[in-house]
């Protein structure tokens, strides 16, 4: 397909609206979309244009059965005020991974990662400076075929957009071990990053935060056990000086963040293992205080710092501290932001490049 993207930017501005001190979490976008169509079997008509509403026909195949796949990133400022982005090949991979288990034709990578930098280019003005925030961006892509049936459908559209967010978390937070629902299962969708999956999760993490929790711990859905990940995050232990973390079997998401934590515990000496984790693992490690951490990961979130799990029989409790943690999540900070040496080259310009 042709690559070439066509920019049509809005003639004034919102961003003066927006206090960067105050930012309300998810409702705040961006001026521009970046958005292409899948039709007659390719992606054509790159384009960023003015964010605005898009029309959809009531039989528009996402809505009915369920054709939806998304990704999560965002974009820093470095010292010098310029763009980056962290590691957008490992969403671009994702993403397409996603879309083959949910039988949706693949975005051309090389696109996926023009687009956003061009994307973001136009947004610069966009991306929070304050510490600990940054332009939160969401490529998408759905059915969006006009037809009842059971199939794949044969057209969709691909969009990213944008929104400017601070830290999700400002304290230590609680997670609900949740042993009647399930999130995923072997043969199931769990490792793509499909809508369907965490509309699933609502009803749970609505009744977790009704009992004082942040987030849903899931576990498996064979024996209600073995720990997969939380809500919006995958999960780290350190048991003694070992960090342990569920292996990936298919039911869990393959985080960048996940990814990048893994990478810079083994760059600082640390031993990381990835392995089936019980609950009764992590309990027994908490009464006999060889549980010294407890964190989630995720792009949104970061590094979430965890205070305890509770379920109905009872309460895992985590140390007060968080030393290698917090260590970690300064250190992927400062990459992020240009502060420090990136050792693994994961931080990437978001510009315009034109031909001389």
């Amino acid at each position: 397909m042709n690559n070439d993207i066509s920019i049509n930017q809005v003639k004034y501005s919102k961003v003066n609206q927006l206090d960067f001190n105050n930012i309300p979490l998810g409702k705040t976008f961006t001026d521009h979309m970046f958005v292409c169509d899948y039709e007659n079997g390719e992606w054509v008509n790159p384009r960023i244009e003015p964010l605005q509403p898009i029309a959809t026909h009531p039989a528009a195949m996402a809505l009915h059965y369920g054709q939806a796949i998304f990704e999560g990133m965002k974009a820093y400022l470095d010292p010098d005020g310029v763009p980056m982005l962290f590691r957008p090949e490992k969403n671009a991979q994702r993403i397409n991974e996603s879309a083959d288990r949910m039988g949706m034709p693949a975005f051309p990578e090389e696109l996926f990662l023009e687009g956003l930098k061009q994307y973001v280019a136009v947004e610069k003005n966009w991306i929070p400076p304050q510490e600990g925030s940054a332009l939160y961006l969401r490529p998408f892509m759905y059915a969006d075929e006009a037809f009842i049936g059971m199939r794949a459908a044969t057209h969709y559209k691909f969009v990213i957009i944008a929104s400017p967010s601070g830290p999700l978390y400002n304290k230590r937070i609680k997670l609900w071990a949740e042993k009647q629902y399930i999130r995923a299962a072997q043969g199931g969708t769990g490792e793509a990053k499909a809508a369907g999956n965490y509309a699933a999760a609502i009803r749970p993490t609505e009744i977790a935060k009704s009992k004082g929790y942040d987030q849903v711990l899931w576990l498996d859905a064979a024996e209600h056990q073995y720990i997969q990940e939380v809500g919006t995050m995958n999960i780290f232990f350190r048991v003694n000086d070992e960090f342990i973390t569920p292996k990936l079997d298919g039911s869990v998401l393959k985080g960048v963040t996940r990814d990048s934590v893994m990478k810079l515990l083994q760059h600082l000496g640390y031993k990381v293992t990835e392995k089936l984790i019980s609950l009764n693992e992590i309990k027994e490690a908490s009464n006999n205080g060889s549980l010294k951490e407890a964190f989630g990961t995720g792009t949104a979130v970061g590094i979430a710092y965890i205070e305890e799990i509770g379920s109905d029989e009872d309460t895992i409790f985590v140390s007060e501290e968080s030393p290698v943690a917090e260590k970690i999540n300064d250190l992927l900070n400062q990459i992020k932001t240009g502060k420090v040496e990136d050792p693994f080259n994961w931080m990437v310009k978001a510009e315009i490049v034109t031909a001389s």
